[in-house]
């Protein structure tokens, strides 16, 4: 038996969360069955768990798009008993049994060895927030950005992955503007490598198709009017990794930015990114982002609080990451 946040919701009924004991008969068909050690908790996740959003595609449900855990049986011959794993994406969580449970069976081709220096809890600190946010800094770089073509925006400051991306870009050389609706944060986003702080009301509205040219690249997790602002008032060749939709999916803009200032829009998506490209953000991930940014920037907390804490999420009140210890 083992511990989970079960999510149900019978045909016309309401949406139902508990702790619940299962068996491991009822984990979904897989090839690799994992002892979870610790998950997290993303805004999918705090969606699907108060059902504000239609994330989950089939009940009943276990949510959690991440976890890190230790193989414990694989019919696969990449992974062993004992082996050190995680996972993000994958519709894990929301078409597939996710990781807030202390036991998860998935698909061997949706794991990734857990790199060497890195604990499982470690792991969920970054989890998909800022394995994202990992892949924004590479796409940037795929378009050759560098420090000395100016300063780059994030957006989304004091969340999951725009916290982290302050930190990876900043320890990269770059100056980092950050862009939040809580600027009595300051000294958490400046003490991350922030070095000038920008209040969201100024993107977040409708703006002019070409704005005044600030910035040489960002990284977008807001979506909406926050993005078409940005790309508005990117330099000349700047490149605008976008990732998320906090304000909005819909994007107001022009084309003014992409044909008059030869702007790039480069989209990242976490969920079904190629498996080599998972394994490199990881393992850049786990040289270049120092373990006392992850400790400034995370709490922990029970598998049983994480209903109460995806309200919260979702309500702005949670700052940085949260990793769930599924065994307390």
């Amino acid at each position: 038996m083992f511990k989970a946040l079960l999510l149900t919701k019978p045909d016309g009924g309401a949406l139902h969360c508990a702790i619940t004991d299962l068996e491991e008969a009822a984990l979904p068909a897989g090839e690799v069955r994992v002892q979870v050690a610790a998950s997290t908790l993303n805004y999918k996740d705090a969606l699907a768990i108060t059902g504000k959003a239609p994330v989950v595609r089939s009940y009943p449900m276990v949510p959690g798009i991440d976890f890190a855990g230790t193989v414990l049986e694989s019919s696969d011959l990449r992974y062993r008993q004992g082996d050190a794993v995680l996972l993000n994406g994958w519709g894990v969580g929301e078409s597939h049994w996710g990781g807030l449970a202390q036991q998860a069976r998935v698909k061997a081709d949706w794991l990734v060895p857990l790199p060497a220096g890195l604990t499982a809890a470690q792991a969920m600190a970054i989890g998909t927030a800022g394995y994202t946010a990992m892949l924004c800094v590479m796409a940037l770089q795929r378009h050759g950005v560098t420090p000395q073509q100016g300063p780059v925006l994030v957006t989304g400051a004091n969340g999951g992955v725009g916290s982290i991306a302050i930190a990876l870009l900043a320890r990269q050389g770059f100056t980092v503007h950050a862009s939040t609706g809580r600027l009595h944060e300051s000294e958490h986003l400046k003490a991350l490598g922030a070095s000038e702080l920008i209040d969201r009301a100024t993107l977040s509205g409708p703006g002019k198709p070409l704005q005044k040219e600030r910035w040489a690249a960002a990284v977008d997790a807001v979506g909406s009017h926050t993005l078409a602002n940005v790309c508005a008032s990117l330099r000349y060749g700047g490149v605008v990794a976008a990732c998320g939709l906090a304000q909005g999916m819909d994007l107001p803009a022009s084309v003014a930015p992409f044909i008059l200032r030869g702007v790039t829009l480069a989209g990242v998506d976490s969920v079904m990114a190629p498996h080599a490209r998972r394994v490199e953000a990881w393992r850049r991930l786990a040289q270049e982002l120092p373990a006392e940014v992850l400790a400034s920037n995370t709490q922990t907390i029970g598998l049983a609080h994480a209903a109460g804490t995806a309200a919260e999420l979702l309500a702005g009140r949670v700052r940085g990451r949260v990793v769930v210890d599924v065994n307390r």
